[in-house]
């Protein structure tokens, strides 16, 4: 008997399936995407709600589908406009990837979604939940999702004490989760279990009174739910010190287009790391070949992503000349540098420092 197997020794996988799904037509959220199979309107969702809240992504999904209500229509547009339209989301990797997946849907599928799981696995920025996600709620495919929600109802549900930060555990679940979908309605199911997941079996303090399945639940049967999962991670935010500067000429503002790295595409402040050899006048001299001085210290910013922290010491400054053409194409007036794609790290700093 192997390890899926084990776990699953008498537990009445149907009746549990099918007390989700009826859970969910009776409790389950009522999300703007959860109105549509369409399964571009779910692709932008899904990516949307990637490391970010549903309140937060409600307004953003809303205002992009009325710009770009179509695979074609996000093909052709402009990244500037697909990337301000994501302002404020982060992880602007993600609306990146929309459009490369995108285009390549209109040169591949003739602008139709794929209808198989692992022809939407191929797609830019796809991965495994969000594949899983498109082909059930879309295309009626059982193809269990895996994340959060659902790794800590399997932990709590079979009283399992994997550890879910491993890869291992993420596999074995999967099984579990293959093994648990309805096949007349796996789109129920999977938006029922991320349901319960955020609504009453949360991190903390599950609401295990008003569970639907607390019935099925070894860890509640045990007491042992509060400690569930077992989630034991090894990274460390890696903390980096910068120099950052609004650089102003006369009354305009000087921003550059990031090539690439986290803000990819997107424009902000010049910004140097602290332990550099060379000043922050020296390195922008040494790219820009024009002269800067730094006015004023503003104060310190930080700000803080899923893997690392920025710690900004912010300060005014002044460029000597517009002569150069790299100086003056980067120039921008305040109405400009308003419609610009700007992350929000650097975007409060300037707000903070134009008063």
């Amino acid at each position: 008997m192997n390890q899926t197997q084990s776990l699953l020794s008498g537990f009445d996988t149907p009746a549990f399936t099918k007390a989700i799904c009826q859970w969910y037509r009776a409790c389950g959220r009522d999300l703007p995407w959860r109105r549509t199979k369409d399964p571009y309107a779910i692709w932008i969702s899904e990516i949307m709600l990637q490391q970010t809240q549903v309140e937060t992504v409600r307004p953003y999904y809303e205002r992009f589908m009325d710009t770009f209500p179509d695979v074609q229509s996000l093909a052709l547009a402009p990244a500037d406009q697909v990337y301000k339209l994501w302002e404020g989301l982060g992880y602007y990797r993600r609306a990146s990837h929309l459009m490369e997946a995108a285009a390549a849907l209109m040169a591949d599928y003739g602008g139709q979604f794929p209808d198989t799981y692992e022809e939407i696995l191929k797609l830019k920025g796809i991965g495994a939940y969000t594949a899983s996600a498109i082909a059930s709620i879309a295309f009626n495919i059982p193809k269990g999702v895996i994340d959060g929600n659902t790794l800590r109802i399997i932990s709590r549900v079979l009283d399992c004490q994997e550890n879910i930060a491993k890869d291992a555990t993420k596999k074995l679940y999967q099984q579990i989760m293959d093994i648990w979908i309805s096949s007349e309605d796996p789109s129920d199911f999977n938006q029922g279990m991320m349901d319960l997941g955020a609504m009453i079996c949360t991190p903390k303090n599950p609401d295990c009174a008003s569970c639907p399945v607390r019935d099925f639940c070894r860890a509640n049967a045990h007491g042992t739910q509060k400690l569930l999962p077992v989630n034991i991670k090894n990274k460390n935010k890696e903390d980096i010190y910068l120099i950052t500067a609004l650089l102003r000429y006369k009354d305009k503002y000087f921003l550059i287009k990031n090539q690439e790295g986290l803000l990819a595409d997107m424009y902000g402040l010049v910004q140097y790391e602290l332990e550099s050899p060379l000043s922050f006048e020296e390195e922008f001299y040494k790219k820009y070949h024009t002269g800067v001085r730094l006015l004023e210290y503003e104060k310190e910013f930080c700000h803080i992503f899923s893997h690392r922290v920025w710690h900004m010491s912010v300060y005014d400054g002044e460029l000597d000349s517009a002569d150069l053409p790299q100086i003056r194409e980067n120039l921008y007036t305040w109405d400009q540098l308003m419609a610009l794609p700007i992350p929000t790290a650097h975007k409060k700093i300037i707000r903070a420092i134009h008063k």
